[in-house]
């Protein structure tokens, strides 16, 4: 048998028109037939493996919450500590969730060490409120100003943001807040943005806790019709505001409130009372009122066309109208609309909805009426409600609302609002709107 190494092997040569010519394979030498040796220890032993690399680190247990000074101590020696209470409140709080993973309960602690269980909660909460404000680099003497008896003030503003605890922290500190203070402190500064309708609110900082606090006290002021009261409100204002603007807005108030003591007109915010109807109180009451009933799908025009006038005639009191009408609602003589002599008009809403106000679970169970004085259209306070016709049909709007708008004029100002009756209700007015 010969050799491919040695002899040259030749391949016949197809000729076709329809195939493309064969490519001449070069002959192969001896020096290309050689093949390298394998070693025979080389197959039956196998390659080293490669050293293993350690997958998993040495357990490294926590560094302990508990200060140096006490974590040599048994849980005997631990509630001594919290029972006399021995060094800085901020130091002797970890003691107390130790003591709890060891399976003492807060009752326990409590009778062992005195601490109630809402000291015990102010203590805890307060190390965890005080240690961000170490973490978000507050100056050391705010925080010296918290060593004694200053877990119940930083509880207070634990529901602050961290960049709003500390600067919260430093006003506390600055002003020598007690414990009131410093809630009513957290609770503007959580406060302040839910409050961008009420007046003034867009001349103080939010990001100023002085300005927030300032504005709840201005805000308070407000709503006092006192002098005295309103005086004082807006001046306890002006000496916690922080800036230029916020004291400008509260100074133009104070004066304005030197003027109304010298005659000026004094515009009062207007309230509208929510009643709710007693079951027979129609027939019980000495006086009632007869008024015609629109409804809200019908727009504007029931409430233009319905009737202006109604009065009684005769011996029997027979009620008599200047002209036809279908619906009619009899209410008893409140003092909103004992007055309606003429312009008074009801409108029927199947639920209360339409009304500008905060929105309460009742507003989509039951149908309420409303009253309204066709004579008063001016839209003239801010603080009032008016009657207005919108996309959908009839709705009650705020003067302010409607002033933004460019509304002047609406169908009437609303007087009264006024639920069904319903037979275990004890307060008959419920809530007063403004």
């Amino acid at each position: 048998m010969l050799s491919p190494c040695l002899n040259t092997l030749k391949f016949p040569t197809l000729t076709t028109p329809f195939l493309p010519p064969q490519p001449h394979l070069p002959p192969l030498h001896k020096s290309q037939c050689k093949s390298t040796p394998t070693p025979i220890l080389s197959t039956l032993i196998p390659n080293s493996p490669p050293p293993k690399q350690q997958v998993y680190q040495p357990f490294r247990p926590p560094p302990s919450p508990i200060p140096p000074q006490f974590r040599s101590l048994d849980a005997n020696a631990r509630l001594e500590v919290l029972s006399n209470r021995l060094g800085l409140w901020f130091e002797y709080t970890p003691l107390i969730p130790s003591l709890t993973q060891e399976g003492f309960s807060a009752p326990t602690i409590e009778e062992i060490t005195g601490l109630t269980g809402v000291e015990q909660n102010q203590l805890i909460v307060g190390a965890q409120v005080r240690d961000s404000l170490v973490q978000a680099g507050v100056e050391d003497e705010v925080l010296r100003f918290y060593d004694l008896g200053g877990a119940q003030l930083l509880y207070e503003i634990r529901l602050l943001s961290v960049s709003q605890r500390a600067d919260a922290a430093r006003l506390i500190a600055g002003e020598n807040f007690d414990v009131k203070s410093a809630m009513e402190l957290a609770r503007a500064i959580k406060d302040y943005p839910r409050r961008k309708k009420e007046k003034g609110w867009e001349c103080f900082e939010y990001k100023s806790p002085r300005d927030c606090l300032a504005f709840m006290y201005y805000r308070l002021a407000l709503e006092h019709q006192s002098f005295e009261l309103r005086e004082a409100g807006l001046v306890k204002a002006l000496e916690i505001a922080g800036t230029e603007r916020a004291k400008k807005r509260i100074l133009e108030d104070l004066e304005r409130k030197g003027g109304e003591e010298k005659g000026e007109d004094v515009v009062v915010a207007l309230k509208v009372p929510v009643v709710r109807m007693k079951v027979g109180e129609v027939s019980e009451a000495t006086s009632v009122a007869v008024l015609p009933v629109c409804r809200s799908e019908e727009r504007e025009r029931e409430v233009v066309e319905a009737p202006w006038e109604c009065g009684t005639a005769g011996e029997f009191g027979v009620v008599v109208a200047e002209k036809p009408w279908s619906r009619w609602v009899v209410l008893p003589g409140w003092e909103p609309v004992v007055g309606l002599k003429k312009g008074g008009v009801v409108v029927g809403f199947p639920d209360a909805r339409a009304l500008p106000w905060k929105v309460n679970r009742w507003y989509k169970e039951e149908s309420i009426l409303v009253v309204a004085d066709r004579k008063a259209k001016e839209v003239a306070t801010d603080d009032g409600f008016y009657l207005v016709c919108r996309e959908h049909g009839l709705k009650v709007e705020r003067g302010s609302a409607l002033k933004e708008l460019g509304i002047e004029e609406s169908l009437g100002t609303v007087l009264l609002v006024v639920r069904p009756p319903k037979e275990d209700t004890e307060n008959q007015l419920e809530e007063d709107w403004e």
